[in-house]
């Protein structure tokens, strides 16, 4: 109790679309979308009675994120909401909310007629790129005012051919300089010779420094990668000493050097200057009097193996 009608429009050449029509529908209820009660757009139009429409649109420039930051380039395409905001004159101003595919801000853009552009609503920001002719040194381009202005006023036509020869001529060293930079430059095999040599030595210094890092890294039992080494990096571990003192000398040093300190300076310092070279004389022989001195299971270490050591005379 079914049957399929074959439908074929302007397009039958390239492709072919069947329908299916159920038994109770008759020539007299419509087309298939009126008597399925549902609208040709199908999932874009299901808010169509609140004025809005789901489309796919493409970002007319690039742009900054208000949510995240984060660039989307021109040619990036959205599904976004289109609906109608106004008009100006006769022509309808559209505006378009979409999603940012990196966070969950919207961000809306808006038509602007007047202008032929896009505008930013809300959202998001524009990234600036429009200059002056005159900042990027490049030629403006007359508009049909001008053009109109040049057909209709012989003065303002010859007055306009004066200046662009007074430009010709400030121009002609800049053109003559480019032309003769473009001449030596003509030869390109050369010129890729050059740039593959020059490629080729840098490789191998980096190779070359690559080997003596792994076996610095494998001397020293390291893990981390190593940094280019600097000329001045080499001069500080050139002048820097390393004492084998421990922290409580190294204290008690400082401690002696601030105690011996003149405020006044002069005669007074140079004294205070001998009195602390006498002091660190003498902390220095006790300390290794103290790392000399042997303990009692030394001694009897070495009376087991038959070492005499001196004993100190009683007084």
């Amino acid at each position: 109790e079914f049957f399929w009608i074959v439908c074929t429009g302007e397009m039958a050449e390239r492709k072919a679309s069947n329908k299916y029509y159920p038994p109770e529908w008759t020539p007299d209820k419509g087309s298939l979308n009126t008597f399925h009660g549902s609208h040709p757009l199908r999932e874009r139009a299901k808010r169509l009675h609140e004025g809005i429409m789901r489309i796919r649109f493409e970002m007319p420039y690039n742009i900054w994120c208000g949510g995240c930051g984060s660039h989307i380039g021109m040619g990036v395409r959205f599904n976004a909401d289109k609906t109608q905001v106004g008009k100006y004159y006769s022509t309808p101003i559209f505006k378009f909310r979409m999603k940012c595919h990196l966070c969950d801000n919207y961000f809306e853009i808006q038509t602007d007629p007047k202008n032929c552009d896009y505008v930013v609503v809300s959202g998001a920001s524009r990234k600036n790129e429009q200059w002056e002719h005159k900042e990027g040194e490049t030629v403006a381009v007359e508009g049909p005012s001008e053009a109109e202005k040049l057909a209709a006023d012989p003065m303002y036509r010859l007055e306009h051919s004066v200046q662009d020869q007074h430009k010709a001529q400030d121009a002609a060293p800049r053109v003559a300089k480019i032309m003769a930079m473009q001449e030596e430059r003509k030869d390109t095999y050369t010129l890729n010779q050059v740039l593959r040599k020059k490629f080729r030595e840098e490789k191998a210094q980096l190779h070359a420094q690559a080997e003596r890092d792994q076996e610095l890294q494998k001397r020293s039992s390291l893990s981390i990668p190593l940094l280019e080494e600097v000329q001045e990096d080499v001069l500080k571990a050139r002048t820097t000493a390393f004492t084998t003192g421990s922290s409580q000398d190294s204290r008690k040093r400082k401690r002696l050097e601030i105690k011996s300190q003149s405020v006044l300076g002069g005669e007074d310092s140079k004294k205070a200057r001998q009195v602390l070279l006498k002091a660190c004389t003498k902390m220095d022989s006790s300390i290794f009097r103290t790392a000399t001195r042997s303990s009692p299971s030394s001694q009897n270490r070495r009376h087991s193996l038959g070492i005499r050591t001196a004993t100190p005379k009683s007084k």
